[in-house]
């Protein structure tokens, strides 16, 4: 599975609308902003049938340091901003399952091996 990045993102769009990149780009990062000014807020943000954005808090716990592991660290409460996938989302992203489990069993198994030309047949 490939990542797509914002930019990916602005070139689909842009194809597929006739707009410019740049309006594009302009509208995508707007909106982001925008989420992210209303999250600030400790507001939610829902978009129907793709999901919603929730500032939730997590508790105060205790950890470890790694190189001090007989002494406690408290991590303190923070905010964090936690993703709900709405209803048509999780409908579209359950088909995936399978092509998720292929590439695990893939990236398990090693590739085979590279065969080299002979010189008395001159290729593969």
């Amino acid at each position: 599975m490939k990542t797509v990045t914002k930019r990916d993102l602005v070139v689909q769009i842009s194809n597929e609308t006739g707009m410019t990149q740049q309006q594009v780009f302009d509208v995508i990062q707007k909106t982001l902003d925008t989420i992210t000014k209303t999250l600030s807020g400790g507001d939610e943000v829902v978009l129907r049938n793709f999901g919603s954005f929730q500032v939730r808090e997590t508790k105060q716990k205790i950890g470890r340091n790694p190189n001090k592991p007989d002494t406690d660290v408290i991590i303190p409460p923070r905010a964090i901003v936690k993703f709900k996938p709405g209803k048509e989302m999780k409908e579209r992203v359950a088909n995936v399952l399978h092509q998720i489990q292929n590439q695990e069993t893939t990236e398990a198994t090693p590739p085979p091996a590279a065969t080299t030309p002979t010189p008395e047949t001159g290729s593969l």
